[in-house]
């Protein structure tokens, strides 16, 4: 999970391309990345770090033009991230080519081989996205072969790269001195629309920060779609794939974006509210409401789900948690004991709502289970005489290979585990999970042209087609003992986790 962003304008744009970074910066804490174009020439700045202390003014002012790309990353590849391997990336030929991208490769090992032996390229990195500039900038070379560069070979190259990768992909690129062009994987399982302002276009992961930013939203990119703007600021949009079906990734709406965003034609925060009300069907076979004296949620993404379950079983709502907003998400943060130790750091009890009542805790979801092991003892600390767990997602025991950081089995509490284990490990009186079919149901009405989802981390379904259990430990290889290395001190607390 990365957030991506592209303008082109008729203004300079880094400020504008800051600011939209901030609004991005949820989908990803680990680094920040701008590059801008003036004339034929790039101006890079990225680092680790949150937005606000990679770029300084120094920086700015060395980010001239009306041209540029940014992106808010987080790794998923385990702890082993260097600061050469935040984006944007660059190559120099053909054109002069930057890129940023969200998602993730299945096939990059492959890839990495014939960008090697076949198409005489260097990957410099283990990035995957350095991969896919690659592909990208070879397809293009052919496209063109030394001729000017126009919209159907930029279109041509897309379709070659479409055939070419597999997995997960929203991709951003400027083109030096030709232009900007977008494109998402035949599935959509990234997200990435596009807006117009008096200015100009911009390209982003959300909506949101079209909005924020004055842009008009116009609509998603569709699967499988090419977007070029070229250097005249003419747009130019074509269908570059085969096959394609619209398989959003639906843990988007579960916990990654912003609930102000719409994608894909569904509204998040009405997404989350439809979860909340399926959910209440669930505790209601599990607890009766008459056992519950309150309802509280965790902090943040979980909120619209409390409240419309409480709503909808007569139960009283409260805040009970209060959340520091300058500690990262601990669900991306890359070592469990880091995890575990940010908890207390980042939540706090306001006791009173606590002591003395039966307490219903309305979480996203659960993952690894650290978190929510963490705040039911907080809550049993805070004096709650039962604590009750409800989870607007249902329980994730598979891999996701597309992008968000949960890949090894082994990191998942609900992994070969049944219900009233994961709830032994948690420490909670009662464990109650959202229903999968129920949960696809209820984001998928909100578009009913929807093919369907994304669900692989809940029901092991992965939609591009190529994925086996060979497969994810080929992708995992060398990661597990990155995680095995960083839990080691958490083992001791959390047994039996991973």
């Amino acid at each position: 999970m990365c957030g991506i962003v592209g303008v082109v304008s008729q203004a300079p744009v880094n400020q504008l391309i800051y600011d939209a970074l901030l609004l991005l910066q949820h989908r990803g804490q680990d680094a920040a990345g701008i590059v801008t174009q003036q004339g034929r020439k790039f101006f890079m700045h990225k680092a680790k770090g949150m937005v606000r202390d990679v770029f300084r003014t120094r920086n700015m002012r060395a980010l001239p033009g009306n041209v540029g790309l940014g992106q808010v990353r987080y790794p998923t590849a385990g702890n082993a991230f260097s600061e050469e391997e935040a984006q944007p990336f660059y190559v120099n030929a053909p054109f002069g080519i930057v890129m940023v991208h969200n998602g993730n490769l299945t096939n990059a090992k492959v890839l990495k081989q014939e960008l090697f032996q076949a198409d005489h390229r260097h990957i410099n990195t283990e990035s995957d996205s350095e991969v896919l500039l690659n592909v990208l900038a070879h397809e293009l070379e052919r496209a063109t072969r030394g001729a000017s560069l126009k919209p159907a070979d930029v279109f041509a190259a897309v379709r070659a790269v479409h055939r070419r990768i597999k997995g997960s992909y929203a991709v951003i690129a400027l083109i030096a001195g030709h232009g900007l062009v977008a494109f998402r994987d035949p599935f959509g399982i990234r997200p990435l629309c596009f807006g117009r302002g008096d200015a100009g276009f911009m390209v982003a992961s959300e909506s949101v920060t079209l909005e924020g930013t004055g842009f008009e939203p116009v609509r998603d990119v569709q699967p499988g779609e090419a977007l070029f703007v070229d250097a005249s600021g003419q747009l130019h949009t074509e269908q570059c794939a085969e096959n394609v079906r619209h398989h959003p990734c639906i843990f988007e709406y579960v916990y990654l974006a912003r609930p102000d965003s719409v994608i894909d034609g569904i509204s998040v925060y009405q997404a989350r509210l439809n979860l909340g009300k399926t959910l209440a069907k669930r505790v209601v076979s599990t607890v009766p409401p008459s056992e519950i004296d309150v309802v509280i949620p965790i902090p943040e993404s979980s909120r619209p789900s409390a409240m419309e379950l409480a709503h909808l079983l007569g139960l009283t709502y409260r805040e009970g948690f209060v959340k520091n907003r300058y500690v990262g998400r601990t669900f991306i943060m890359p070592g469990q004991s880091v995890r575990k130790k940010s908890v207390r750091q980042k939540l706090n009890v306001i006791a009173s709502e606590f002591k003395g009542r039966n307490v219903l805790l309305v979480d996203d979801s659960i993952v690894r289970g650290t978190t929510s092991r963490e705040i039911v003892q907080m809550a049993r600390d805070a004096g709650a005489r039962k604590v009750y767990m409800a989870s607007a997602a249902p329980p994730v025991r598979y891999p996701n290979v597309y992008g968000i950081d949960m890949p090894t089995p082994q990191e998942l509490v609900a992994h070969g585990r049944s219900v009233e284990e994961i709830r032994a490990l948690i420490g909670c009186d009662a464990l109650i999970y959202q229903d999968v079919d129920a949960m696809k149901q209820a984001v998928g009405s909100l578009n009913p042209s929807l093919a369907g989802f994304d669900a692989s981390c809940f029901d092991g379904v992965y939609v591009t087609g190529d994925i086996t259990p060979e497969h994810i430990a080929s992708l995992n290889q060398g990661r597990e003992q990155g995680v095995e290395d960083a839990d080691d001190s958490s083992r001791l607390a959390l047994p039996n986790l991973s």
